[in-house]
């Protein structure tokens, strides 16, 4: 294999360097990587899945299955990738994978010794026993050989983005049907994107001679489009999947490697594609053909080795055998042949047209018909194959193979939105089936090899196409099918129907017969003849499926793992439908296709990603009064979506010790928290009152200026929510619920007004980041509001516990509730969010000489736990009212959402949990959240009694105290009971106690 001195697309003034596998090569601008490799004498490039087999370069697009490389190096390394569609770029760094310790010699290929115990499904046979925990021990050495390339571990440094196009004809496919199609629409006067994978637009017409008719009539066309400002061609972007409402998924490269991000440059790109119609001219695929060995490196398709040579003006083999059933392949024979190979075509074919044969003997090429490869021969490069004619077996020798079973229509797109592909009794393959409105294909997709045929069905369908968007399209010029597609003298791309229909085979016919569908292996050949080449599935491995009982194509699929390779089986999937349609003695329509599912070529996650990662993972929501809290020294914990004070610095140098002087401080004096992040819900309207009445369990028939705390129940009776209801006025709620439950509660809402009662009158509103919030809890707290609202009455009388004043601070509504979570005399201050800091630093100031400071959410939960406060821990889903204590709050209720399910006998089983207050009694030991709990003396095994769900260190009680759930026969206060920490080994001793620790009469918050 050589680089030619003059021919083909590349531009030899650029001269590209680049590495590969350590070493240094060079190529020029326009070259791939697979096609710089080959020019530099490269014909190995990887190794098989499972047998770790020597593979060479298959193909020259995305459909290749062999020439896996990976990209880059740290943080930039990216596996798996074609190194056919890999565009050559100065500095690009790649390595071949799935080998060790190197290419030329690896290690693994020793598993092609142990090939009569590696069929296919042999991991199903294998790794089930001798005992039910064997697998435990095989994992690790299946998962270490399993894979092909190995991903970085290292940051991703490069920046990926998504972005939202919109279009009215979106055509899929730079060859002749779909630069046909852009040119009729886009004269038509629409807006037109035009998508290409490749970094050149024109598809198969780039695998013709560049100075040819089909290289003028390209070179025209793009010009016409140019001309046409509401014509956008995106190169190097995949079209990865087809999805509801005709949007397509699009992954543009920008780079390989050579993107800055330091400059705001992107990797890759994520468009999602919104277009009124598409036009499918997505190709078709030339399949290979199945005889012993035929994966041997220099054993390639025939259109694969004819555009190396006329693109890349790559010379792939000196002698070459091409073996064909149709007269594509004819094209590649002439053009080496012209180059100066040695050329022989074995042709399974009776009679190949005299056309084809007269032009063949010109160019001194021998064409032997009724003739099939029964076998190659060469380990790492293939140096000879043997061939099966009329009257003889004969060795002949050669240095590349270029193989033709004929072309399967690109249906993958055209099937993304369930639209099932048929089968074609003229070409023998899979064409689109019936699509939605707006959907049109042309060319090679839909069955349409003759490149005039595709020229004018791609016209037909731009205009249709355009004609859907804007009512009335305008007349096309003819002038856009060109002369080289009138004449049928290039067989390479004009393929006529009957050069696709097979001749006699050495093989025993099935009901149906198409190119490329019958294996031509035949007794005495020796080797394997591999259908699926990336994943090692071969003939004999689909036999074996069918032999036990794996004969539906999905069962197939999975049980050789056919087709589940990067390259999605795209040159194996037709051939293995034949090879099973004739072990089944039916025809291949009967047999059916996978199904085929997004994306069509393999996607990084990184572009899926976008910019959705670290903090841009998600919305971080953050309240009005951040910026002071960072100002200040507050350490920031990210709860759900929402960045809250953890603790102050100024309260200690490490949570541990900030935690007990910010909890004391409110103990003894006042301190102040942010409570923004409370779901907050405005509700109103005639029945507004009816409708809360039967959300809570406690009802919200309450007085105005009042407030009352509440519990939700989901329907199965399990308590979903808790919160507070403070009535504003006859028709008019103020609701509080939890920080994370806000929008399931809202959601919640929402629909039972939608669905259960649609007639109530009610509208809810969430208000969440209307209102900034704030709690002043303590001795103190009453002072402090005076100071800093002296136009207020905030004594116990205008205020007492549960109650509400509004007024005004500068103008803007204010609301104060006296509402308590630490079992302090406690006050909510409600004011809208653009006033939040102001507030917040009013009350600072004023409440300095008070001690009033901030606390953080460490300090709150140990509030909160030692006043027997339920939170998240105690609501996870499954404890029901009775559960956590609270069912007198129902027992003179009825009518509310989950009241039937919550009265359950099973409810009230003596083995369900109740809440109950832990004390450690050892000294120097801690409890331990999630910690299981047994009776003394019984065995520490399984889940125990319950669960220890909340704890803390109180500095009030100066011990480890918790909440828990104990079942009920068990939770008898004063007797001793085990918890046990099975991940750190820990086994502690506590005492069960009432819940509430402190205050249990409630004189502090009523005070």
């Amino acid at each position: 294999m050589r680089r030619l001195d003059e021919g083909g697309r590349i531009d030899r003034s650029q001269r590209l360097e680049f590495n590969f596998d350590g070493k240094a090569f060079a190529g020029a601008r326009g070259d791939t990587l697979a096609s710089a490799l080959l020019a530099n004498g490269v014909g190995l490039i990887g190794r098989s899945f499972k047998y770790h087999r020597p593979r060479g370069f298959y193909s020259a697009g995305p459909e290749e299955p062999n020439a896996l490389v990976t990209l880059g190096m740290a943080g930039r390394r990216e596996p798996n990738l074609p190194a056919t569609t890999v565009e050559l770029a100065d500095g690009l760094v790649a390595q071949s994978q799935n080998r060790w310790p190197s290419l030329r010699f690896d290690m693994q290929s020793v598993n092609g010794l142990f090939a009569p115990f590696l069929s296919a499904g042999f991991y199903y046979k294998t790794f089930m026993g001798p005992t039910r925990r064997a697998w435990m021990f095989y994992e690790h050495f299946i998962r270490k050989a399993a894979g092909l390339g190995r991903a970085g571990e290292e940051p991703d440094p490069d920046r990926y983005e998504v972005r939202h196009l919109f279009t009215d004809v979106a055509v899929i496919g730079a060859g002749p049907a779909g630069l046909s199609a852009a040119l009729a629409a886009g004269e038509a006067g629409v807006r037109v994107v035009l998508i290409e994978q490749d970094f050149l637009t024109g598809g198969m017409l780039l695998s013709e001679p560049a100075d040819g008719e089909a290289g003028r009539w390209l070179a025209d066309i793009l010009a016409r489009l140019a001309d046409l400002p509401n014509v956008s061609v995106m190169t190097r972007t995949s079209a990865f999947g087809t999805y509801d409402g005709n949007v397509l998924g699009l992954v543009e490269r920008h780079g390989s490697g050579s993107v800055d991000p330091a400059k705001g440059a992107n990797r890759q790109t994520l468009a999602l594609l919104r277009a009124k119609s598409i036009v499918y001219a997505t190709g078709s695929l030339e399949r290979p053909l199945t005889f012993a060995n035929n994966d041997r490196p220099g054993i390639m398709l025939a259109s694969a080795a004819r555009t190396y040579l006329n693109r890349f003006a790559v010379l792939v083999g000196a002698r070459v055998i091409v073996a064909t059933d149709n007269d594509s392949a004819y094209g590649a024979a002439f053009d080496l042949a012209a180059t100066g190979a040695e050329v022989t075509i074995a042709d399974s074919r009776a009679e190949p047209t005299n056309e084809l044969l007269e032009r063949a003997r010109r160019l001194g090429i021998a064409v032997r018909p009724k003739s099939i490869i029964l076998g190659a021969l060469g380990r790492q490069a293939v140096r000879a194959v043997t061939l099966c004619e009329p009257a003889s077996i004969n060795t002949l020798e050669c240095d590349l193979v270029a193989v033709s079973g004929g072309w399967s229509p690109t249906v993958h797109l055209t099937s993304h939105l369930g639209v099932k592909p048929v089968y074609c009794e003229d070409i023998h393959a899979f064409v689109p089936g019936k699509l939605d409105a707006g959907q049109f294909v042309a060319g090679a997709v839909k069955g349409d090899f003759i490149t005039a045929g595709a020229i004018e069905g791609g016209r037909r369908a731009g205009t249709e196409a355009s004609s859907g968007c804007c009512g009335a399209a305008r007349l096309i010029q003819s002038a856009a099918r060109p002369a080289v597609a009138e004449s049928n003298a290039e067989p390479g791309h004009n393929l006529s129907v009957a050069s696709l229909r097979p001749g006699p085979r050495h093989v025993k016919k099935g009901k149906d017969e198409s190119p490329g569908m019958r294996p031509q292996k035949v007794e005495g050949a020796k080797g394997k003849a591999f259908v699926d080449v990336q994943m090692d599935v071969t003939v004999s491995d689909i036999a074996l499926a069918h032999r036990e009982g794996y004969e539906s194509v999905e069962h197939l699929k999975r049980y050789t793992t056919l087709g589940m390779g990067t390259d999605q089986g795209k040159t194996s999937n037709f051939i293995a439908l034949s090879v099973m349609a004739d072990l089944r003695g039916i025809a291949v329509p009967e047999v059916g296709t996978t199904t085929f599912r997004p994306p069509y070529t393999p996607v990084a996650v990184g572009v899926l990603a976008g910019r959705s990662i670290g903090h841009l993972y998600k919305p971080i929501r953050r309240t009005p009064m951040h910026d002071w809290h960072v100002a200040n020294g507050a350490q920031m914990l990210e709860t759900g979506a929402w960045t809250r004070p953890l603790f102050y610095s100024a309260s200690g140098r490490d949570v541990e010790e900030a935690y007990v002087a910010e909890m004391r401080l409110v103990r003894e004096a006042a301190g102040m928290m942010d409570i923004s992040t409370l779901g907050k819900i405005d509700v109103q309207g005639p029945d507004a009152a009816e409708f809360l009445d039967r959300i809570y369990v406690n009802g919200a028939k309450l007085p105005i200026g009042r407030s009352r705390y509440g519990i939700m129940l989901r329907d199965d009776g399990i308590v979903f929510d808790d919160g507070t209801t403070t009535r504003l006025g006859e028709r008019h709620f103020f609701m509080t619920t939890s920080t994370a439950k806000v929008a399931d509660v809202m959601s919640r809402l929402e629909f039972l007004l939608d669905t259960a009662w649609s007639g109530l009158r009610v509208s809810v509103n969430s208000v969440t980041d209307e209102w900034a919030a704030m709690s002043v809890a303590g001795p103190k707290s009453r002072d402090i509001l005076s100071a800093a609202f002296s136009d207020l009455d905030v004594s116990n009388e205008a205020l007492p516990h549960m109650g509400l004043i509004e007024g005004k601070y500068r103008d803007r509504p204010l609301r104060i509730m006296r509402l308590s979570f630490s079992g302090e005399r406690a006050y909510e201050i409600y004011v809208g969010a653009s006033a939040g800091q102001e507030v917040w630093c009013r009350l600072v100031e004023v409440g300095a000489p008070f001690g009033l400071k901030p606390y953080g959410l460490e300090a709150l939960g140990t509030l909160r736990i030692e006043k027997g406060h339920i939170a998240g821990p105690e609501i996870d889903g499954r404890t029901t009212l009775d559960d956590l204590g609270l069912g007198r709050m129902a027992v003179r209720r009825s009518g509310f959402v989950g009241e039937v399910l919550a009265r359950r006998e099973a409810f009230s089983n003596p083995n369900r949990p109740r809440l109950v207050g832990l004390q450690c009694v050892e000294p120097g030991k801690q409890l331990r959240g999630g910690a299981f709990l047994f009776r003394p003396g019984e065995p520490l095994e399984g889940h125990g009694l319950g669960v220890i769900t909340s704890v803390t260190y109180s500095p009030t009680l100066n011990a480890w105290i918790g909440l828990g759930l104990l079942a009920r026969n068990a939770a008898v206060e004063g007797t001793e009971i085990v918890a046990t920490y099975p991940t750190k080994g820990q086994t502690v001793r506590a005492r069960v106690v009432s819940p509430v620790f402190l205050d249990p009469k409630g004189e502090r918050l009523h005070g």
